[in-house]
């Protein structure tokens, strides 16, 4: 199988990398609740506290991974890149039988195979369904750190933003297959991650080679993700104004299939090159040792005038000092997570992503009766939600992209970027508090992008820091601040002013004032994330210095 995988060309870390992309496509899930929720109450004579209960398990499920970043340590720590034995694979089994067994077992309810469950039985199945998430991308976010660690920003944008579009493709898809029929849509949701992940599993694996024009491909990968992105928008904005009929709808889904599709273009592109540098390569090779060799065994040979003599040091003082600097890169100490645990840095991070992403999960967990408060038209309201997907996606993207940027042409850390986006959320909270005409627009956009930026960021920064052997497991970790923040803000702020300002017959509210005072707290928290970010970059400026441009340059010799 290895031999055959090798000679059709797809044992790379690009065919890897399309792989990952096409699986990260189809397991955003958790991100369209909102599609089946109604069938799910209806069915289960849920009231909407128990509804928004069964939707907090969701929330925890896809985003406590550390099962599965404990899981991706243990069989790739010590397996080699040629065995597959052991490997990402087994993260992508795992994920894939929580996928088919918590969207099977939630669809038998809907469908009334299984007779109306507990609301703990239902809150286990949408628990596992949601948590197979955290193992496909953990799988597919730190392989792909591990085959390109010097653009580990932009591999960790192009993953996380594929996930954060996935939602929207899925929607499509609904919209395509099955319209009105959530109960459908369900049974897809546990048949279509779980076949996706089980056919590509065996190519996601961890490769150690590196080129000088990697760079090029993977923003051809990102510019795929930009095109995909602003289709999606073009088509979201369109179904909000027009009724499309259905042979649109498969037109337009049909387009949709191809550009998710054209990443393996651009991996079959940078075989064709990286077979003609080996071609190349091994020509150059090929003629040193035929000259040597002439060398050799002409009778004009003289040892004192081999220019490889030339080479060798005079003492193995100087032998050894020049390699010691190369094993300490190579070979510097990765922290576990009781390690990390114990460091400042580690709660330093975990403070500014309760303050990001629980912020922006609450905000967007709210949005639709913030829009509701100020007055806004369903068909805004639904486009505020859709697009949402959109400006999450850019900040995954542009974040990684950007960072990378000014990290190796300024040699900026990366903490400094994420510093920007808690002040740029910051002003979009203040932005949402005020209500001025238009204010969710500019708000969701500013805390859209930015919420989407931290899960670009805090994985790359934690693996920087931490190392990239136990980095699903760290990251995974500083994940749990997105739903603990989440629950603060919406059960604790939100939830609790709210219940104040309310005075209609169902008790809601309508104005200005309903989210102001929660909104500027959510503001002042995300202020404080702030200043630890900036704390956070000073006290790791000079390790940056000192170690992560370090080992890029060394990588890039």
């Amino acid at each position: 199988m290895e031999m055959d995988r090798h000679r059709l060309g797809l044992s790379t870390r690009w065919i890897a990398t399309v792989a990952s992309i096409w699986i990260q496509c189809s397991c955003g899930s958790s991100y369209t609740f909102s599609i089946y929720s109604s069938v799910l109450k209806s069915t289960q004579n849920y009231d909407q506290s128990t509804l928004d209960t069964v939707s907090v398990f969701k929330d925890i499920g896809a985003n406590a991974g550390v099962l599965s970043g404990l899981l991706y340590s243990s069989v790739t720590l010590n397996s080699s890149s040629s065995s597959t034995f052991l490997g990402p694979w087994v993260v992508h089994v795992a994920g894939a039988i929580q996928c088919f067994l918590g969207y099977f077992l939630i669809w038998a309810s809907v469908v009334g195979l299984i007779h109306h469950p507990p609301v703990p039985l239902m809150c286990l199945f949408m628990f596992i369904a949601a948590h197979s998430q955290t193992f496909f991308n953990t799988a597919n976010v730190v392989c792909g750190l591990e085959n390109f660690p010097n653009y580990g920003g932009t591999i960790v944008g192009i993953m996380k933003g594929f996930l954060g579009i996935s939602g929207a493709i899925l929607v499509q898809m609904y919209d395509t297959l099955c319209k009105g029929e959530p109960s459908t849509y369900l049974l897809m949701l546990a048949l279509l991650p779980t076949l996706v992940s089980l056919v590509l599993m065996f190519l996601v694996r961890i490769y150690k080679a590196t080129t000088a024009d990697e760079k090029k491909h993977l923003n051809g990968f990102s510019a795929v993700a930009l095109s995909i992105a602003g289709y999606l928008m073009i088509i979201i904005i369109l179904e909000n104004i027009f009724t499309l009929p259905l042979w649109a709808r498969i037109s337009t889904f049909i387009l949709l299939l191809i550009l998710v599709v054209s990443p393996l273009g651009i991996a079959i592109k940078a075989l064709r090159e990286d077979s003609n540098r080996s071609l190349q390569r091994y020509s150059i090779e090929t003629n040193l040792l035929t000259d040597n060799a002439e060398q050799i065994t002409s009778p004009k040979f003289s040892t004192a005038e081999d220019p490889i003599e030339y080479h060798q040091l005079p003492s193995g003082d100087s032998k050894v000092k020049g390699t010691s600097d190369d094993e300490m890169l190579l070979n510097e100490e990765q922290l576990n997570l009781l390690q990390a645990m114990r460091t400042v840095n580690f709660w330093m991070l975990f403070f500014a992503m309760i303050s990001g992403m629980g912020s922006g999960l609450a905000t967007i967990n709210n949005m639709s009766q913030i829009g509701q408060s100020l007055y806004y038209t369903t068909t805004e309201i639904n486009s505020l939600v859709s697009l949402w997907s959109i400006w999450n996606f850019l900040g995954r993207f542009g974040a990684g992209y950007v960072s990378d940027y000014f990290l190796h042409t300024r040699g900026w850390a990366r903490p400094m970027l994420m510093a920007f986006t808690l002040a740029t959320m910051t002003a979009g909270h203040i932005v949402i508090a005020s209500g001025f005409p238009g204010n969710l627009y500019v708000g969701s956009i500013l805390v859209g992008i930015c919420y989407g930026s931290q899960w670009s960021l805090m994985p790359t920064i934690s693996s920087e820091i931490y190392g990239v052997r136990h980095m699903g497991t760290i990251f995974n970790t500083i994940a749990i601040a997105s739903p603990a923040g989440s629950y603060i803000f919406s059960v604790r702020v939100i939830g609790y002013f709210y219940d104040k300002e309310a005075s209609g017959e169902d008790d809601s509210c309508s104005g200005t004032h309903c989210f102001r005072l929660s909104f500027f707290i959510i503001a002042s928290v995300t202020f404080l994330g702030f200043i630890v970010a900036v704390a956070l970059f000073f006290r790791t400026r000079r390790f940056y210095q000192l170690v992560v441009l370090r080992r890029l340059r060394h990588a890039l010799k």
